[in-house]
């Protein structure tokens, strides 16, 4: 079959979009998660404009071949892991900003832009594009809208679906669907956008975005704080976020992510740091009062620091090295990254069921997050060459998913479902979201070839 899906490939596509040397493919196999199977690809169709991914679908229905979107390969979910003998199909060579609309504040992309490119391509016409993942500088677009991403501004501006204006995606049978519209408002028919929004890859192939984008942010204000218990900064956080002051960025790091950090990027805090709270507010000529605001509140709260920067560049300088958490994780040992988000009142509890269970299965758990909108990346270090380790890395992330369902949470915030938490997905949305999940993906993908295996089994 194999051989049979190359050539029909060929037929279709320039030779130089077909790749299958086995050394090459070897790069197209897995995302950057841990513990999600991955498999050996027949073909990778490496995508340049729309006609090749309708043509890629048209052979993929015809033969019943699987195909594998994807992305960058940044996520942490398995959600772009390979799986034996499919197309992987990746949109990372359709990397275009094909129009940028001043006017009607909108731009129209291609799925390969990063995040990163694409916000600087639209700052410099004033304009701001504000879902912003930490992985902003290699992360796609196109995988951004396929597992809805947030990022470190959302507490404020929202995450990716807020906008998502409209879409175009090829269908498994090739054929094209375009969604939505680009007027600022819109009800005609059903919101099939929202739709495609956070599929990771099992209805369609997103082939074109258009996004709305903001009048360009004022300059930040920051401010950081050092708590001796990371319990007290969970507190000060949901103060924060109670008090009425919205914040256009609020980020909690633990006491063994501050190390990390500060070993590996010198940010200059103290030995007694237990943990750090970060925050922002671009209210422009409002930005200082809601600064000093917020300042109080930490101190209230018990904060052992508080200091608001007085240079925009020292704040800048915080936020880079909060973005740059996994690097400094990394030094440590392998990353298991969890993705829980609870009611913002519960952040206290998150972080204390964190460390309880971290003591009782033996390993570091990091925790770092979104704390203005309660989603948490308990982040599991282990040694992957001991067993032992290993196994225990593995309880430790499955017990944070189930604490923060018992919290009154969700199983993942941003990363998507993918291949790491499907076995959970059931357990929170209940049996009946389950089979309406299966009739959709059904309806949209009768032969079941787009990502099969990914966020439920049919």
């Amino acid at each position: 079959m194999s051989e049979q899906v190359v050539a029909a490939l060929r037929d279709v596509l320039p030779p130089e979009c077909v790749v299958t040397d086995p050394d090459l493919l070897a790069g197209y196999r897995s995302d950057r998660a841990m513990f999600c199977a991955a498999g050996d690809p027949a073909v990778a169709v490496l995508a340049r404009e729309r006609a090749q991914v309708v043509a890629t679908m048209g052979v993929a229905s015809r033969l019943g071949v699987p195909v594998v979107p994807q992305g960058a390969r940044s996520g942490l979910s398995g959600g772009a892991n390979a799986i034996d003998g499919c197309i992987v199909l990746s949109l990372e060579p359709m990397d275009r900003v094909l129009e940028i609309d001043a006017a009607n504040r909108l731009v129209v992309t291609e799925p390969g832009v990063d995040n990163a490119t694409l916000s600087r391509a639209v700052g410099e016409q004033g304009l701001f594009y504000p879902p912003d993942p930490s992985s902003w500088e290699f992360c796609s677009i196109g995988g951004n809208i396929a597992t809805n991403a947030g990022g470190l501004c959302c507490v404020k501006y929202g995450v990716t679906a807020d906008y998502v204006l409209g879409l175009e995606v090829v269908l498994a049978d090739g054929a094209i669907l375009r969604t939505g519209r680009r007027t600022a408002k819109g009800v005609a028919g059903y919101d099939l956008t929202r739709l495609f929004v956070g599929s990771e890859g099992t209805l369609g192939v997103i082939t074109e975005a258009t996004l709305m984008l903001r009048p360009e942010a004022e300059t930040p204000l920051t401010v950081a704080a050092e708590f001796a218990d990371a319990g007290d900064a969970a507190r000060a956080v949901s103060e924060i976020v109670a008090s009425g002051v919205v914040p256009s960025l609020l980020e909690f790091m633990d006491r063994a992510t501050v190390r990390a950090v500060d070993d590996a990027f010198h940010i200059g805090v103290s030995p007694e740091c237990g943990a750090l709270v970060l925050a922002q507010c671009d209210t422009g000529p409002r930005a200082a009062d809601d600064i000093a605001h917020i300042a109080t509140l930490l101190e209230k709260s018990g904060a052992l620091v508080v200091a608001v920067a007085d240079d925009p560049q020292e704040g800048e300088l915080l936020l880079a090295a909060r973005r740059r958490v996994l690097d400094a994780m990394e030094r440590l040992g392998t990353l298991l990254i969890d993705d829980v988000c609870v009611p913002r009142d519960r952040l206290a509890d998150l972080v204390h069921g964190v460390e309880r269970i971290a003591e009782r299965v033996g390993v570091v758990i990091g925790i770092v997050g979104h704390a203005g909108d309660g989603n948490f990346h308990p982040t599991v270090v282990f040694d992957d060459g001991d067993p032992d380790q290993v196994a225990a890395a593995k309880h430790g992330f499955d017990e944070v998913m189930m604490l923060g369902l018992e919290l009154g949470g969700t199983i993942t915030g941003e990363h998507g479902v993918g291949v790491l938490k499907r076995d959970l997905l059931e357990r929170e949305v209940g049996p009946v979201s389950l089979r309406v999940h299966r009739d959709l993906k059904r309806a949209l993908d009768p032969q079941g070839i787009l990502n099969p295996g990914k966020v439920f089994d049919l």
